[in-house]
């Protein structure tokens, strides 16, 4: 007897992250492997290895500069890591950023499909390609296998009319300018989690702190998000590791005119050389701006910490007030540090935590005199792409 089994992909500007799960029931899933191909354009380096943290797989791409994802997915393919034994692919879920005004659920992809995906590049030209590009490499290497696009936009459609709206003129939101969000199988992953870990708190008014290299906030009620930092662009809102965040239109104008940049090569600033890695001239990591003596590493830090403090007090204000607050992601959840300065900023709230527990980074981390209940919860968003293949392969009969 075979075991089907759902491999996700998650392709990124210069990383391809994947998983494989067993389908032990009619949509449960089992973890089976997970891993990633990284420094895609520099020195790809391959990874796979077991849920406990055993390596199955790992290979270095000397000269492999110029290999692009279909390229890697190639070889991802030829080891056939998932089809061991009995083992046979049954669907592939992907990650794919931007859904538009359009498509608000996972959708199976087919031809149409595609065709309306790939009209939505310029609002997402950093991730939206190379999401297409796997999605068109994986139908020649798995012909036949369903695939499933599970969107980062969909999971903000809860949001309310006004929260969407951009202060453009109405034939521009007619087209489609409005805010969409992202990172949303993020907080619909922490979302469900939430209900488990502490149903009163999730029931009522939380903030969801994504914060990796590319951040952002979610302000949920009872589970769905009311509002979001990110808006039309994945530019917008917290500062990142290499884009603003929220910028006076005014600036990008003025650079234009004033320091003759083209709109190529003001995209080009915006999405790959501002943020942590603009401010600080050091770098885009976290890590290395904290073991930084630098001070403009301190600076970045700095304006990383007072941006996310004071989006919360915004989110805040969209929701009314706030029950919890949680972090997630690699700085939210590996970086006391930045947790910890974040919530000092957001005493005012009723945010305080207890410094071991906020040390020790699992769990709920408030102090017991906080009026806020503060967690940290890892983020599964190959969980989340997983289980939206699994039901809709489940609902093709």
């Amino acid at each position: 007897m075979t075991s089907p089994g759902i491999l996700t992909i998650n392709a990124g500007s210069s990383s391809l992250k994947f998983s494989h799960w067993q389908l032990t029931g009619r949509d449960d899933l089992q973890e089976s492997l997970r891993g990633e191909i990284e420094k895609i354009g520099i020195a790809p380096h391959l990874a796979a290895r077991t849920p406990a943290g055993d390596m199955l797989l790992e290979k270095t791409f000397d000269d492999g500069a110029g290999l692009n994802h279909e390229v890697l997915l190639q070889e991802l393919f030829a080891q056939r890591i998932w089809s061991r034994g009995d083992r046979h692919l049954v669907g592939v879920g992907h990650r794919v950023v931007h859904g538009g005004p359009t498509f608000v659920d996972p959708v199976l992809i087919d031809g149409v499909a595609m065709e309306r995906l790939s009209q939505l590049e310029a609002l997402a030209p950093l991730h939206q390609p190379h999401n297409l590009s796997a999605i068109r490499a994986c139908a020649t290497l798995a012909p036949g296998v369903p695939q499933v696009a599970c969107f980062d936009t969909a999971f903000h459609n809860t949001m309310p009319a006004v929260a969407r709206r951009l202060g453009l003129p109405r034939v521009y939101a007619d087209a489609g300018a409005r805010r969409y969000g992202f990172h949303g199988l993020s907080y619909e992953f922490i979302a469900r989690r939430l209900k488990t870990v502490d149903p009163t708190v999730a029931g009522g008014r939380v903030i969801v702190a994504h914060l990796g290299n590319g951040a952002s906030l979610c302000a949920m009620r009872n589970g769905k998000s009311v509002d979001t930092t990110m808006g039309f662009t994945t530019l917008d809102g917290l500062l990142m590791g290499t884009r603003p965040g929220t910028l006076d239109p005014g600036a990008v104008t003025y650079l234009m005119r004033q320091h003759a940049m083209t709109a190529a090569e003001a995209e080009d600033m915006l999405y790959h050389r501002s943020g942590l890695l603009g401010v600080s001239g050091i770098s885009s990591d976290m890590r290395t701006l904290l073991a930084s003596g630098e001070p403009h590493a301190r600076e970045a830090v700095d304006l990383f910490v007072f941006r996310a403090a004071r989006e919360i007090g915004a989110m805040a204000a969209s929701l009314g007030g706030v029950d919890g607050l949680v972090f997630t992601a690699g700085i939210g959840e590996h970086a006391p540090a930045i947790r910890a300065r974040i919530c000092a900023r957001c005493a005012w709230l009723g945010v305080l935590i207890d410094e071991d527990a906020n040390r020790d980074g699992r769990g709920r981390i408030d102090a017991k005199t906080s009026r806020v209940a503060t967690y940290v919860i890892p983020t599964d968003e190959e969980r989340m792409i997983a289980d939206h293949t699994a039901r809709a392969i489940a609902q093709m009969g």
